[in-house]
């Protein structure tokens, strides 16, 4: 059933690689694997100010829907509605030539098709020599953006994910357009923990509806939990870059969020202007599948 109070066809990216290349904005570096203590928060704060100026005004368009739609009963619509996985059913690499079917035709940046930017990804984290379930993750994380094919806008499958049901960061990007969000009007939303407990563990946090959180319900019962947090957690900058919500998170979840950070790096920096030769790739890649996911995966 289509929520009429949503703007279900607002999509103001031209494309979805848009939201990425901001990020790249944001955090031009990789973050050195290993660190974890806070970032300076006078550096932080000035580095987020000459973003807001310098974002795009269909960025800034894209967070303003995002921040006012994502609501507790928003994510609770939609975890109902897809965690039936009944929309298809399909394999691996079947799901990868459908998300194929997303094309950007507005993109100024570059022609590569959704499954070179899939393959790029991946193979830079095989070349680097790491398991091969790490491999894997870096092939499939974005398949959630199939969502996209299912109807969804890019607010609800694309963007920073943060926490719903507490307070919200304000270290979360453009954190004032929270204003229009009705979740404000909620007192128990409004304390740090919100409708949770004291480390809790993320696992029973619910966080802003994404193809993270999609694509991590269609992998959980396959891959190891190392793959499955880069999977469910790697758009949630708040959290893994900007060190925010760990009074949510429990041992499991700092030790996890390790991978996170090692995943990021091969998330945002590998696109190159080298194509992979799809053909030439997919019997690994399907060879690769097969070792952790069954023929038909249901979605």
């Amino acid at each position: 059933m289509v929520d009429k109070s949503l703007p279900q066809n607002s999509n103001p990216l031209g494309s979805l690689d848009e939201w990425e290349d901001d990020l790249k904005r944001r955090y031009p570096e990789p973050m050195p694997e290993g660190i974890v203590h806070a970032p300076d928060t006078k550096k932080a704060a000035k580095e987020f100010r000459n973003h807001r100026e310098s974002a795009r005004p269909s960025v800034r368009e894209f967070y303003r829907l995002n921040h006012k739609y994502q609501t507790v009963d928003f994510v609770r619509q939609k975890r109902d509605e897809y965690f039936a996985l009944n929309k298809r059913e399909m394999s691996i690499w079947e799901a990868l030539e459908y998300l194929n079917t997303l094309i950007d035709d507005s993109d100024p940046d570059t022609d590569f098709s959704q499954i070179e930017h899939c393959l790029q990804t991946a193979e830079a984290i095989r070349r680097d020599g790491h398991p091969r379930w790490f491999i894997l993750a870096g092939l499939i994380h974005d398949l959630g953006k199939i969502l996209c094919l299912f109807g969804e806008p890019q607010w609800a499958v694309v963007g920073d994910t943060f926490p719903v049901g507490c307070a919200y960061s304000e270290e979360i990007v453009f954190a004032e357009f929270f204003a229009d969000n009705p979740d404000r009007d909620v007192p128990e939303y409004q304390t740090p923990l919100g409708i949770y407990s004291q480390n809790c563990g993320l696992d029973n946090v619910m966080m802003s509806w994404g193809h993270d959180e999609y694509m991590y319900h269609v992998a959980k019962d396959y891959l190891p939990d190392e793959a499955l947090y880069m999977l469910r957690y790697h758009s949630c900058y708040p959290i893994h870059r900007e060190k925010q919500y760990g009074h949510l998170m429990n041992d499991e979840d700092h030790k996890l969020f390790r991978w996170v950070r090692k995943f990021s790096p091969y998330d945002l920096y590998t696109k190159s202007a080298e194509r992979p030769n799809v053909a030439q790739l997919r019997p690994y890649y399907e060879d690769l599948a097969a070792e952790f996911f069954p023929d038909k995966v249901l979605w």
